[in-house]
Order: structure tokens, then sequence, then C-alpha cells
């Protein structure tokens, strides 16, 4: 279907007023629901179109008069309205989807029941309700929900069950139409109130036991954020009551619905977690609550103003955490765990500005939801409220939110408010930070004296980088604060000293180690005691090695070095997905693995492993750096018996085998080829769940065995129905490195089958598809080639040319490691 061009939004915002929406959906089906709309609005007069996504449209009426619902094409009704007030009403079957967009729905194994909630973002509304899809025409929602007698149903505002089956909502204020929501279905619920604000916590049924343990967590730091950000906005919240309900199949970390925010379940713990993971969950907690202020109540005109929501809410969630909860971490977290996402987008060829995208669709404008959104809008933010201060940048917040509440707003309109507010003339800070795309290369020339930098190609635009550098020079280690304004700093350091650049991790810039200091970093790594100064060190080796600068040897040197004294529990799982062979078949799994780059990687694998199984036995029994430990031990394994004596019940002390852990050993038993499908299908039995169902999935992609590439290839195809999280993890556990004679095959069938991936998955799911399942472990060229030739193709959709850009560019990087260091590549 056609995706919304930003030129076709302006004529519609300048056309229509839209007054009010009244939605009744009846959910008692499986497939299909019944979706009626009203919709009342103003005219100037003209031609324009409703959107609207439906398995059939039964009648669609014009104040009172039927229209021909033949004339519905392509995900669009066309209008012709005169000048004036008008009623649409649209009575249409939607279908129930699968993907983690519109409404979707799952069954629970372990129950069998069924559960529904709606993810609008970004696109996704008019497969739901016939709407006018684009952010700045605002309006307030009526709901009117039938539901299964047995199920509870909650919206963005206050609802209550008037009787069989049936949920009444009251108006809620104005929302976008991408921040319509509902979650129904058997969920256990938690009710509380702080503040005079009503709040409630909601998870499916057989998850209760989980939810009951931390609800006092949740609500103590919901109630700690609430008010900390009354106090720095100084605007009460806005939207009544605050649900936050835990979904399946999720696919974003959360989604800050006003009213009525939804979390990946994952972040509600049935097994034992790191603290780390409680640190993240805390920070995606805060953020959505950020995004209440900035993004709900004031909502970015169109797309391309996306990463202002995301960058302040960053900003803001990490900070507040980091304040005023139980979490005071939660900054070195978000360095050690965030900041390398966004360096390697801003290295990609795909790399774009933070600000100004110049998206022209709804379906461009999701390509760039990503890491310099994210990331680097999260540092250049901090970056200018370091330079502005509180007062300043405080007050600048408080009148954007006076002058555009419920309304729409574009970044020119908060940077005047920063600029009334003190903030002085920042169009030279937008335009070098915000408006020029890509990374400044920063480097030590021992020879010259000189910190070089190199601007990336371009508009010459200078960004002036303001960091510490750390220098031991053999006996102690010493901080200078350095000013790179200019192409050539000087910095005379001692012959021989070791040099860490930007210790403090506060500026953005492509940094590496050069030869000097990695050769002395293994030797010194221990005598970095501050946890910022020791993720400096981590962020640092994973961009030299991403970027051929840095030789895998040595970061593992370095790894083995600092991991048996690592302090923090966040580092440790991040180095062991990046070290491991399996971790949890993230993402950040299958593109950011180090090992399969390496001279000798089942030598550099045991000694990864020894170091992890060192620091398990030096941290206290029980300890989160334990257990963090543990999980990563896991991951490098080198061989099968540790792994079943795991398995057997032999494990340390403080550490506890249970669902979580055995899965994360089978992940690792299937890389080996130490298990099978009936034994993985025993496992299954002892515990079924949404959980361990996706653990199961992986692992079975992942058996080196013709019958399991088959059974993971039909999900990629569409041959066989998935939801997105079984195509996620049928896709990253499907490829790995030393299988190509079982998987030579799949490479040719993947970039043939590819673009018909079109048919059967669309949005999020459509990317996220491509991306599993790209062959980033066959490091050849042919596969680079092959990359290169698709993306040729001008028909090509843009969202697979978007992963393709960025996957090849990931196998681009892997090759040239490969060419540099000595490790030959495959013909």
């Amino acid at each position: 279907m056609r995706s919304l061009q930003r030129d076709e939004a302006v004529a519609r915002f300048e056309l229509l007023t839209v007054t009010g929406y009244d939605v009744t959906l009846d959910l008692r089906e499986e497939a299909t629901f019944a979706s009626r709309t009203v919709i009342d609005l103003v005219s100037q007069g003209g031609e324009t179109f409703l959107d609207l996504k439906a398995v059939a449209v039964g009648a669609i009426r014009l104040d009172g008069a039927a229209l021909d619902v033949a004339d519905w094409a392509d995900g669009r009704f066309p209008l012709v309205l005169a000048p004036g007030e008008h009623r649409i009403e649209v009575e249409a079957t939607m279908g129930f989807r699968n993907d983690g967009e519109g409404l979707h729905r799952s069954l629970d194994p372990a129950d069998g029941r069924a559960y529904v909630y709606q993810m609008s973002f970004m696109s996704a509304a008019p497969s739901v309700f016939a709407c006018f899809d684009q952010p700045d025409l605002k309006a307030p929602y009526t709901l009117h929900v039938t539901a299964p007698a047995d199920w509870n149903v909650t919206a963005n505002a206050p609802g209550r069950h008037v009787g069989d089956g049936v949920w009444e909502f009251e108006p809620s204020r104005p929302l976008s139409t991408y921040f319509v929501t509902l979650v129904a279905g058997p969920y256990h619920r938690i009710a509380e109130e702080h503040d005079g604000i009503p709040l409630g916590l909601l998870c499916r049924s057989s998850m209760a036991a989980a939810l009951e343990a931390d609800a006092e967590e949740l609500l103590t730091m919901t109630r700690q954020c609430f008010d900390e950000f009354h106090r720095l906005f100084g605007v009460r919240y806005p939207f009544g009551k605050y649900d936050q309900a835990f979904v399946p199949e999720f696919n974003a970390g959360a989604m800050e619905n006003p009213g009525c925010v939804t979390f990946r379940e994952a972040l509600l713990f049935t097994t034992k977690v790191s603290r780390s993971m409680r640190v993240q969950r805390a920070t995606t907690v805060a953020h959505e609550m950020a995004h209440q202020w900035f993004g709900n109540l004031v909502t970015p005109k169109w797309w391309d103003d996306l990463w202002l929501n995301e960058a302040f809410a960053e900003y803001m969630g990490n900070r507040v955490t980091a304040e005023v909860t139980e979490y005071s971490e939660a900054l070195v977290w978000a360095a050690i765990t965030r900041k390398n996402w966004g360096l390697t987008a801003d290295s990609r060829p795909s790399t774009h500005p933070v600000a100004g995208t110049g998206a022209l669709d709804a379906d461009a404008a999701l390509q760039d939801f990503d890491g310099i959104s994210y990331s680097k809008g999260h540092a250049v933010l901090t970056q200018l409220a370091n330079q502005v201060g509180d007062d300043v940048f405080f007050a600048g917040v408080r009148e954007h939110f006076a002058l555009h509440a419920f309304g729409n707003a574009t970044m020119r309109d908060l940077f005047a408010s920063w600029e009334r507010a003190g903030a002085g003339a920042l169009d030279a800070w937008t335009a070098a930070w915000l408006r020029t795309a890509g990374l400044d290369l920063i480097d030590l020339d021992r020879e010259a004296g000189v910190l070089v930098r190199t601007t990336p190609p371009g508009p010459e635009v200078h960004r002036p980088h303001a960091l510490d550098v750390a220098v031991h020079d053999g006996t102690a280690w010493s901080t200078t604060k350095v000013a790179v304004a200019q192409d050539r700093t000087p910095l005379v350091v001692p012959a021989g000293a070791a040099v860490v650049p930007d210790p403090s991790v506060e500026t953005w810039a492509d940094l590496t180690f050069d030869a000097e200091t990695a050769a002395a970093l293994p030797g010194l790594v221990g005598t970095v005691a501050d946890p910022m100064a020791r993720a400096s060190l981590w962020i640092t080796a994973k961009n030299g090695v991403h970027h051929a600068r840095l030789d895998p040897d040595h970061a593992v040197d370095l790894l083995c070095a600092g991991i048996p004294d690592e302090q923090q529990d966040s580092a440790l799982g991040m180095l062991g997905v990046w070290a491991g062979d399996d971790g949890e078949g993230s993402r950040g799994t299958v593109h950011e693995k180090l090992l399969p780059v390496l001279r000798a990687p089942e030598t550099a694998r045991a000694r990864l492993h020894a170091a992890f199984l060192e620091r398990v036995g030096s941290a206290p029994a029980g300890s989160d750096l334990q257990f963090a430990a543990y999980q990563a031990a896991i991951g490098t394994a080198p061989e099968a018996f540790w792994l079943r004596e795991v398995l057997g019940g032999d494990v340390p002390d403080g550490i506890t085998a249970d669902a979580g852990l055995r899965w994360r050993v089978f992940k690792r038993l299937a890389s080996l080829g130490d298990t099978d499908v009936d034994e993985l299908d025993r496992e299954l039995a002892h515990e079924n769940d949404a959980k361990t169902q996706v653990a199961h999935a992986w692992c079975r992609a992942r058996l080196p065995e013709p019958d399991a590439k088959a059974w993971a290839w039909q999900r990629f195809t569409g041959e066989a129905v998935a939801s997105n999280y079984e195509v996620e993890a049928a896709g990253t556990g499907f490829w790995q490195s030393g299988r190509d004679d079982l998987l030579d095959p799949y490479v040719e069938r993947y970039f043939a089958e590819l673009p018909a991936t079109t048919k059967v998955r669309a949005g999020w799911g459509l990317a996220d598809g491509a991306h599993f399942f790209y062959p980033i472990t066959v490091l050849r060229q042919d596969v680079l080639d092959r990359t290169d030739a698709l993306l040729a193709d001008p028909d090509l959709n843009l969202s697979l040319r978007r992963m393709l850009t960025d996957d090849g560019d990931e196998l681009r990087c892997r090759l040239a490691t490969r060419a540099r260091y000595g490790v030959p590549a495959p013909s």
C-alpha cells in the first residue's frame, strides 16, 4: 500500500481540521474484527483521501449519503469535500495481525488464552480504524469496545465495563493517530495511585506472579519519575491516568501511547536477570514517561522531527533514572550499551543528519528511526544542555510546552524557545551537530604531537569537540581537557605512554587506540577504576575493531585482561554478546560478533571463556556480577562437556539453573551441534511459555541439519505463518560461521527471494525479516557483490534497500578486518 507523502500530508493539513473520532470495535472473532468509525471534521473545501487498510469495506457515508465503496483502493478512499462541517462514517472488517503492528493478536502457549494490543506507530492505525493518518491532524477519540466476557480492556482514556463484554471510554485528549491504543484480553492488573494520578500495571495472566514480584519496584520508579518530571517541566502530567502494559510479541522496547504505555514483555522478568536488565527497564520506564510531555503533549509536525522525540526522551530518561531512582549507574549503562549502536549507524553509507532528514514519506522516515536518532541525538542534546545550563534548558522546554500544548511543533519552534530563554544563537551549533551527517575521526599522531581531526566527506562543517584525554606515563594516569576546534590540535605525550581519548564519554566522534596504546592497555586496564573510563575502553575497542583499525587479537587481549576485574555487570553482558557465539539471538549478536574475524577463533573463545569463569569465581555468590559473567561464560563455552554439566546442576553457589539459563545453554549446544529437535522439544515441554517458545525456535533454526534450515527458511519466505518473534528467532539463529557447506544454497536463495517478502510482510516486520536473515556470517566477496547487485535495482523496496545497505556495510567492514589483519577471506 502507498506510503503517505510529505506533500500529501501538507495539503491535507491545510484542507482539514478533525474535531473528533468515535470508534467502535468488536473483538469477539479470532481472525477479523468489526470496525466502525465516525469522523467529525471541518473542511476548507477540496479533494483529499481517507486512510483505510481493511479486509473488506461494508459502507462509507458522507453526511449520511452513501459513497461507492468500489472507489476504495490501495489503502485509500478518495473524498471531495465542500467547505464546512462534515461527518464521515465507515463500516469495515479489519484483520488481526501477528507482526506487532495494527491490532496484534496472540495466543499464550501457557494457557491458550488470547491477548490483543494495538500498535498504531508509524502507519498502522488505518488497519484498526479509518482515519487521516498523519501526526499533525490531532483529535480526541472516543472508543466503544465489545470483547469476550472474561477480558478487560484498557485504552488511552479512562473506561469502564458496562456489561455483556461492552466497554465504554471517555473522550481522550487530542491525540495523533499513531498514539491511539487499546490493550484487551484476560490481563492481570494491579492498580495504584500517586499524586492524584491513577496508576496501572498489566500483564498476561500467566505472568501475574512476575508482575506481583516487581510491582513495588515499577511503581516506585513511576512515582519518582513523575515527581521529578513535574519539578523539571513545571507542567502536570496531562493525560489523566497512567497505565503500563507488558504485552506479547512487541517490536519495540516500548511505545509511549498517552495514558497507556505498552512495553516489550521481555522487560517483565519470569527468570533471574542481571542488574543491567533492570537498569534497562528503569531507563525505558523513564524514557516513556518523558515522552508524555515531549512527543505526546507536543508532537512533531512531521516524521523528520521524530529524532527530537527520541533524543529528548533518551536524555531525560537516562538522566532522571540516574538522579532519582536506585539505578544511579544509568549513565554508565547507557554509554556501554547504546553508544556503539549510534556510532556504527553514523559511519554507514546510510548515515543521515540527526535533524532535517528530509523524509519524503512515512516508510522512509521509519528507516531513520535508528541509533542516530536515539544515541547520537541523546549525545548532542546532552552537549547542548551542558552548554546552556539547566536554567536555560528547562526554561526553554517549559515555554515550548506552554506554546504548543496538545498541538504540533517543529525543531525550529523548540530552538527558538531555547534562544529566548538565553541560550544565544544556536544556528551554528545546529548546522554542525544536527544538520551534518557522519563522524569526525580523531586520531593521535605521536610523532607530530597532535590530535588530527578528519571530517566526513561532504559540505565542510567544523564541529568543535571538548574531551578529556587520559595518559598513563608508566606510573599513573593523568587527565587533560582538550578542545579540538581545528584539524590539528597540539597534544604532546611521553614516549610509550598509553593514551585513551574521551575517557568521560562526552564527545561524539570516531575514536580508536593507536598501536602503542593497544599494546599497552591489557597491562593497564586493571588500573582503570572509574566506571565511565572503563566503559570508554570497551566502546573504543569495539569501534576500532569494527573499522579495521584495531587488531581483533589485541581486542581479545584487552578483554581477557579486563573481564576478571570488571565491576559493571552491563559491561560483562555487552562483552559476552560481542565475544560470544549466540548470546540471546539479538540483532547485536548477529551483526557485531568478534570471533569470526580472528586468526584462531577457537583459541580466543577458550581464553574468553576462562576469563569469564575467573570473574564468576571472584564475584560474590549470588551477585549480579557473578550472574552476568556466568551468562557470558555459557555463550563462549568452547565445548559441550562443560555445558552438559551445567544442565546436570553442576553450577556455582549463587547460580540457579532456571529456564532462562538452561535455554542459554541449549543455544550454545545448538551452535556446537550437540543437541537435536527431540531434546529441545522435551525441554520445551518442561516449561512452555512465550519466552521459551522463542528460545526453542532459535535453537531449532541453529541446528546444523538440512531439515532445521528448511524449517527456518519457511518463516523467511512466509510459506509458514509465523509471528514477528518467531521470524526474528529463526533468522538470528539461522546463519553460523563454519557451516558454509550447509548454508551456501541459502545465500543465493536469500537474494533471489528477498524482494518477494513484500507480499508477506510490511513495515517494521518487512525490514526486520530482511535484516535477520541476511547471510552476515558468510564472509565472502561474492556475498557483498550480490548485495550490491540487488541494491542496483531501482525498484527495490525502500525498507529492503536500507537493510541491505546497512548489512552490506557490516559485511564490508568484516572483510576489511580480515584483509588488514591477515585472515584471508574465502574466494
